[in-house]
């Protein structure tokens, strides 16, 4: 009886703190799918892109941006007042068949000219800040986020080699709306790559947060495994800091999340119940 009321004791606790948590984290995870989705549509967008334009020395380079439930990858031209050669439009399951292409010259929109603005601002702080580090396969992806009170380029490591899925080494710089700086931060302290192959059975991977990266996943690592988890049979990814254990689902898309007091008190009830079975 004394073991049934303990853990229902657990139960009501962990009711209570798990809805909290699911407010804290929510916009976290709201982050870390408009993130995917530039991702996504960067990465589909290139492939069509380049299959149907010919011109490759005209290219100056690219940027995704959601805009009217759309998913829009654009690239833009070299010339010094650079204009869209390139528009492809994503719906939300990326869908190509359904991906619609549009190679016609046009000047940039409000919003892309802000954009490529504050990504160009981004990468030249990127390219003389010693903060910013890059390692051996491996290469710095940019995602500009033009919000209502604040600007944010996320700086995300990927990998140039298939076979390993990379957390940290990722920043978030803050800009005002005029795309001034208002700060720079580094997201994880270190590179994390986590090696998979085709067959190998494993389920289940994981991470750790120092206290400078904070108690819960990032936006950065939500992108991550939404983009590569999918390709290494893993089941889910638990991200662990000093105060909880925060589990990703991957086929779900999906974040639970635990206190360690909580883990530590069903812990020690099971141990209680194996020594009560025992006797």
């Amino acid at each position: 009886m004394k073991n049934i009321y303990i853990f229902l004791l657990i139960l009501v606790s962990f009711n209570a703190n798990s809805q909290n948590l699911d407010k804290l984290t929510q916009p976290i995870i709201e982050e870390g799918k408009k993130l995917y989705k530039s991702e996504m549509a960067s990465w589909h967008g290139t492939d069509l892109f380049l299959e149907k334009y010919a011109d490759r020395e005209n290219i100056g380079g690219y940027f995704s941006y959601s805009e009217n439930n759309e998913n829009i990858n654009v690239f833009f031209s070299k010339a010094e007042s650079p204009k869209i050669i390139g528009t492809i439009k994503f719906n939300d399951d990326f869908d190509l068949k359904k991906a619609n292409i549009n190679l016609t010259e046009r000047n940039l929109t409000e919003t892309e000219n802000e954009i490529l603005t504050l990504r160009q601002k981004a990468l030249k702080i990127i390219q003389n800040d010693t903060i910013f580090k890059t390692y051996t396969n491996t290469k710095l992806n940019l995602i500009p986020l033009v919000e209502k009170k604040e600007n944010k380029v996320y700086v995300l490591t990927g990998p140039s080699i298939s076979g390993v899925v990379i957390f940290g080494n990722d920043y978030l710089l803050t800009f005002d709306k005029k795309n001034n700086l208002k700060n720079i931060k580094q997201l994880h302290q270190n590179i994390i790559p986590i090696e998979f192959r085709k067959g190998d059975n494993t389920e289940m991977t994981a991470h750790t947060h120092l206290p400078e990266t904070g108690d819960f996943i990032t936006a950065t690592d939500i992108c991550t495994l939404m983009l590569y988890g999918k390709f290494t049979g893993w089941k889910q990814h638990n991200v662990v800091s000093q105060k909880y254990m925060n589990i990703w689902n991957i086929n779900t898309d999906n974040l639970f999340v635990m206190t360690m007091d909580t883990i530590k008190k069903i812990n020690e009830d099971q141990k209680e119940r194996r020594k009560n079975d025992d006797e």
